[in-house]
């Protein structure tokens, strides 16, 4: 997965420019996100800024306006990150924990002296290294007993020549990733060859499985969501749909205290947590708990992009052009990841579904303003410079008046709230 964000540098003792951050989520053979590889948009090999300036000055934009947003962006999961020979010789990378990220290295066509005296270092300092742009050739094996893992384009290089690399990477542990995977039948077809980590778009795509009927308790999850967005909120029968599973009610209130850590009063109850909230963020948390137990271990991380999406259309909607869809706002980017998680057409889920005429045809369709605001989060959360519909991601930030600099507050403070629910 590729999430736009962008970093506004300030001067210091010299003028660098804006940095673009993008993020793809790698996944080890469940499904399981094990990291993100950040992506540096404004340089052609994504690298980590490699910039000639005052090395100093250097690392205190990178600490005070770089590091942050990457633990943010990273969710509590490893941060793989591109850098060049030059950054590694000025100790860049010492300004991350060690248990936090992965170092990649790019832009070498071979092995030198001078490179395995510095991967030696970084190893011996105890942070996991990886070798981008593997293309199999035996000179790389010097560095094997220092490496965490290779990365192979798979677009590049023929999977069928891996195993004698294998076969050599083997008494090292040295895991191997494919990039730029594009179907979950190439995932599994990858891992019968022996990769043990993937990263691509596929989990993005959904598998329908047709004639499928939904199981009984992902109607009641499908329910619980519709009657979050009724006007009033209806605790009777909200408290009545979660009461079926107690798992449930132990679920939202766990999520409801980890938010309200900080405060020395327990929520115990529904209408507590009303009281205490509000309805309007009341709402949100229901509807995460009931999605959340739509989810499976393969569509954990559609979940929680579905609930960034939700949390940024909401913040994006709450004034401006946006603000007459703020109500829908919300639950419609929350929606939006549904058919990959039911592998059932969204057509056909939204008739099981009271929805409001503009969440349908959002969905459905990516229609009118909500439809528009739909389009323009997702895209910038994946990292697309186009929209489904018609246009630019640039062009539709500037139709609506959308600064480039609340964008990327907006997706921080999403990313982690997120995190902060533990769900």
């Amino acid at each position: 997965m590729v999430t736009l964000l962008f970093i506004n540098l300030p001067t210091i003792k010299v003028e660098m420019k804006n940095t673009y951050i993008a993020r793809q989520a790698i996944f080890n053979d469940k499904l399981e996100t094990i990291g993100y590889e950040l992506l540096f948009r404004d340089s052609p090999d994504n690298k980590f800024p490699d910039v000639e300036l005052d090395v100093a000055s250097c690392k205190l934009i990178i600490q005070n306006h770089i590091h942050g947003d990457i633990q943010k962006i990273s969710m509590g999961k490893l941060a793989f990150i591109n850098f060049t020979e030059n950054c590694l010789i000025h100790k860049f990378p010492l300004m991350f924990d060690k248990n936090t990220i992965v170092i990649e290295l790019i832009g070498q066509e071979k092995p030198t002296k001078k490179l395995l005296k510095i991967i030696k270092f970084y190893y011996k300092q105890g942070y996991k290294i990886a070798l981008t742009e593997y293309d199999l050739a035996p000179h790389w094996d010097v560095l094997f007993p220092y490496i965490f893992m290779v990365k192979v384009d798979i677009d590049k290089i023929n999977t069928k020549r891996l195993l004698p690399a294998v076969a050599r990477m083997k008494p090292f542990n040295v895991a191997i990733a494919a990039e730029k995977v594009e179907t979950k039948y190439q995932k599994q077809t990858l891992a019968e060859v022996g990769f043990n980590y993937f990263q691509g778009y596929f989990y993005h795509q959904p598998e329908i499985i047709e004639g499928q009927a939904l199981a009984p308790i992902k109607a009641q999850m499908l329910k619980l969501l519709s009657e979050t967005y009724n006007y009033p909120l209806d605790f009777e029968i909200v408290a009545e749909i979660i009461s079926h599973d107690v798992n449930l009610t132990v679920g939202l209130l766990k999520m409801v205290n980890n938010v309200a850590s900080g405060t020395r009063i327990e929520i115990t109850s529904l209408k507590q947590a009303a009281a205490y909230l509000g309805e309007d963020k009341l709402r949100q948390f229901v509807s995460i708990l009931a999605l959340s137990n739509l989810t499976s271990d393969t569509t954990d991380e559609v979940c929680k992009q579905a609930i960034i999406t939700g949390k940024m259309m909401f913040a994006l909607s709450d004034k401006g052009a946006f603000k007459p869809v703020s109500d829908f706002a919300f639950i419609t980017g929350l929606l939006s990841g549904i058919e990959v998680m039911l592998s059932i057409p969204i057509s056909e889920i939204v008739k099981t579904m009271p929805l409001a005429r503009p969440i349908e045809n959002a969905l459905v369709l990516h229609d009118g303003l909500l439809g528009q605001l739909l389009d323009l989060t997702t895209s910038y959360i994946l990292g697309h410079e186009n929209l489904l519909t018609n246009g630019t991601l640039n062009d539709s930030l500037q139709q609506y008046s959308l600064d480039k600099k609340i964008v990327q507050a907006e997706f921080l403070k999403a990313s982690e709230w997120c995190q902060s629910l533990n769900i």
